[in-house]
């Protein structure tokens, strides 16, 4: 913990000091966030004219990497648990193409978002089951080193 801090919140949820990124000092995954929120800014003042569904696209695409590598990265490294926000992607992306890729082809029945929710949640369980296991090494390890 950083000297002079006193209690709060994010004490018990973090230990130690936040990762650095692989890119230190470059804050990469900041500017992805920031370059997405202004691109969906623009995006949404154009609206549906001048390229705006792309830009959208685009922007939210940048705010879901820096967002996710920051999640990713923290929750790895024992910092602090996203197990819940990384184990809904999985099965978000997995829903998503496949009415997807139905709605290519033909009008997506309605039976179909529903047979892949069992589907969805047995994904989410087992990946939350293992992401919550491999923080919970890493925050061992974290805090023993810190102890040392």
């Amino acid at each position: 913990m950083r000297a002079g801090r006193t209690g709060g919140v994010t004490d018990a949820l973090a230990v130690g000091e936040r990762p650095d990124a692989p890119w230190h000092p470059f804050p990469l995954s900041e500017l992805l966030i920031l370059v997405g929120i202004i691109g969906a800014v623009i995006a949404w003042q154009r609206g549906f004219h001048h390229g705006g569904p792309a830009l959208l696209i685009a922007s939210i695409a940048c705010v879901m990497l820096g967002t996710i590598e920051v999640t990713l990265r923290e929750h790895l490294s024992g910092y602090r648990s996203h197990a819940v926000l990384l184990s809904v992607l999985p099965p978000l992306a997995l829903h998503s193409a496949v009415i997807l890729a139905t709605q290519s082809q033909t009008t997506v029945p309605r039976w179909l978002n529903v047979a892949l929710l069992p589907i969805d949640g047995a994904l989410f369980w087992v990946l939350y089951r293992l992401l919550r296991n491999r923080f919970q090494d890493a925050r061992r390890e974290r805090t023993f080193a810190a102890r040392r």
